[in-house]
């Protein structure tokens, strides 16, 4: 698991269904900018709104437009363990390369809750990326006991995404498993602490360009990755001015790839057009 992984956004209609069609050019898109893997169904994916079909016909289409070419991994991670392994069981039966577990949300398991959580979900032989984001799960693991889960048979990598360097730091310096950011904004800096990449929103709307940045500071130009970062850097920071992925949808809608539209409890995006930015970050 390295370079940019894209947490794909889930387009829908106008009446409120699926717009696969949108999300299939959406998916192409990607590879045409070099991305290096794509990730179904995720949060940016609005998960906990897609019916199970729904979530299944997602997860479909995204290995159909990969055809192989790059990684796919489908969102299965949920606060209940049985549905964790039969969303695992389903990703793997659809052709996902991997499983995005985030930790259990709302329950706040304990230790050992945690380690049955992840040993069961693992049985099933779908790869594990462990997804940690503490603003989404009201629970900051202890780095130890990240580093434990981390090796667990079956574990491939982990999304990091508590906004912290020093954390992800020192998860860094005591695992052998890559680590990958899951935010845009400690990506580069990540990279330089021996992340291996990261799960990005911002490659949903300038792939090539985020790509670049991983590529640049993997030859060892890490001024013009800086550079690179630095042309994004507003853009990043709007798309995380609200909650992900409502900044991410009005962005791509602005460019004419998809509808602006989130899903309920998410409402649309209220502000300004992002416009200025697109037109500085993407030249």
């Amino acid at each position: 698991m390295h370079g940019i992984h894209t947490a794909l956004v889930t387009p829908f209609t106008s009446g409120g269904g699926l717009d696969l069609p949108a999300y299939e050019r959406l998916c192409a898109r990607q590879i045409d900018g070099g991305i290096h893997g794509l990730v179904a169904c995720g949060t940016t994916g609005e998960s906990p709104t897609l019916a199970d079909e729904e979530w299944s016909a997602v997860v479909e289409a995204t290995r159909r437009v990969a055809a192989g070419r790059v990684p796919v991994t489908a969102g299965i991670g949920t606060n209940c363990t049985r549905t964790s392994v039969d969303k695992a069981r389903a990703a793997k039966e659809l052709g996902a390369d991997a499983g995005l577990l985030v930790f259990p949300y709302y329950n706040k398991p304990n230790p050992a809750g945690l380690r049955a959580h992840i040993q069961q979900v693992a049985a099933v032989g779908l790869p594990l990326v462990l997804y940690h984001v503490p603003g989404r799960t009201a629970q900051t693991l202890p780095v130890a006991l990240l580093a434990e889960l981390a090796a667990y048979e079956g574990v491939v990598a982990v999304k990091e995404a508590t906004g912290d360097l020093r954390y992800g730091g020192d998860l860094i310096a005591k695992i052998a498993t890559p680590v990958l950011s899951g935010d845009d904004f400690t990506f580069l800096s990540l990279l330089a602490l021996g992340g291996t990449g990261c799960i990005s929103v911002l490659s949903n709307v300038a792939p090539s360009q985020t790509v670049a940045i991983y590529d640049r500071f993997c030859a060892g130009d890490v001024q013009e990755a800086m550079l690179g970062m630095g042309r994004l850097w507003d853009l990043v920071g709007f798309l995380f001015s609200d909650t992900n992925p409502v900044p991410c949808k009005a962005a791509l809608a602005e460019l004419g790839l998809c509808g602006p539209d989130p899903r309920l409890p998410l409402a649309p995006w209220s502000g300004p057009s992002p416009r200025a930015l697109l037109d500085a970050a993407l030249g």
